[in-house]
């Protein structure tokens, strides 16, 4: 019997269709719902690009109004949710703190998939409104710091950075951490998405699925790697020493963050607009050690191996400057990507089939057991 053939990690592996993002390698671009992920950065707000992933097309203006009140009436936690956040660990990653609030928020009542799509679109809007204010609320928790109620008046990057730091930033900060939203709302059948997927798939719910999506992404291979980026470069502290240290790293074989892509060959698409928003932030600190340190890692790396930058890349630092501790990156992550994995979620359930692959058994061939005084 011929050999199965396997493909180790899905690699190349088509095993549904969506309508919701394309990944094109050959042109080294991504679109949401056809549109280009750059031109919705320069036009549009996070909120409407969440609403286009939900719903296929970009909002009205009294859609998008719409669309907002909905959202910002939501954003407040119960008080009993609170106090579970309040008893989390100290010590706790806050991934871990924030898939355990999201639990929390599906015991609140008792929910399937495959139930008419107006509920499940009214769970992915409390969960969209709600997790910005479960991951400050853990931050200032944490830190010791009484918290900050959300603001019905501000958007929803406005209201984060006012719930963590009590304060609004400029419009150039604000902007950048609204394209960076943008960017990470969405990206086809990424590990955390198609996780998502296949917990839907069993017609589970949604806050079920939406757990399971941060758990996947938490590992240092998916969303975590914004973290292990900025870590790499308070590692090596000064700009000057990035390009050595690259060449070392190189050397040594040694597994180098925000650098390469499953899909993308010759440069991750989204790279330029958040590097963009990195050159912007550095201007407004009037420091450029993090931007110059990125130039050094990169340009080694493009030389040596040929190996581009992913998103997590820029990302990091630019969190970093923004003012955010390390460990929040990834749970900003799911902030965005919580509008991608309800739009999978509503459109696997649409169509649904349990998702349940083979697996080929490399293991001992068939044998008899023996009984315990003869083993």
């Amino acid at each position: 019997m011929a050999k199965q053939k396997i493909q180790k990690g899905l690699d190349g592996v088509i095993v549904d269709e969506t309508a919701i993002s394309k990944v094109m390698p050959e042109t080294n671009s991504l679109t949401y719902r056809g549109y280009t992920v750059q031109d919705l950065c320069k036009h549009c707000c996070f909120e409407e690009v969440a609403y286009l992933l939900w719903t296929g097309e970009l909002p009205t203006t009294r859609q998008l109004s719409t669309f907002r009140r909905d959202e910002r009436k939501r954003r407040e936690l119960s008080s009993d949710h609170i106090e579970v956040i309040k008893r989390f660990p100290k010590s706790a990653h806050p991934m871990d703190t924030l898939r355990t609030a999201v639990s929390f928020l599906g015991t609140t009542e008792i929910a399937w998939g495959g139930e008419p799509e107006r509920n499940d679109r009214r769970r992915a809007m409390d969960l969209l409104a709600k997790i910005p204010t479960m991951i400050a609320t853990d931050y200032r928790f944490r830190g010791g710091k009484r918290r900050y109620k959300p603001k019905s008046k501000l958007s929803m990057a406005e209201n984060f950075f006012y719930m963590c730091f009590g304060r609004v930033p400029p419009k150039e900060v604000v902007k950048a951490f609204d394209v960076s939203l943008i960017l990470y709302a969405e990206h086809s059948f990424n590990a955390s998405t198609f996780t998502t997927r296949v917990i839907t798939s069993s017609r589970s719910d949604i806050y079920s699925a939406v757990t399971g999506g941060i758990g996947s992404l938490k590992g240092p291979l998916h969303g975590g790697a914004n973290e292990s980026v900025m870590n790499m470069m308070l590692d090596i502290g000064d700009p000057d020493l990035a390009e050595n240290w690259m060449r070392d790293a190189i050397a040594r074989k040694k597994l180098v963050m925000g650098f390469g892509h499953r899909v993308y060959k010759w440069g991750d698409s989204r790279v330029p607009t958040m590097r963009k928003c990195l050159d912007e932030l550095a201007v407004w600190k009037k420091d450029d050690t993090w931007v110059r340190m990125s130039d050094g890692l990169q340009s080694v790396m493009i030389e040596e191996k040929n190996i581009h930058p992913n998103l997590d890349f820029p990302a990091g630092p630019a969190y970093y400057m923004m003012g955010f501790e390390i460990d929040m990156f990834t749970p900003i992550f799911v902030m965005s990507r919580i509008s991608g994995w309800a739009a999978h979620y509503l459109e696997q359930n649409a169509t649904n089939r349990l998702i349940r692959p083979l697996s080929a058994y490399s293991g001992v061939g068939q044998r008899k057991v023996k009984s315990i005084n003869k083993r």
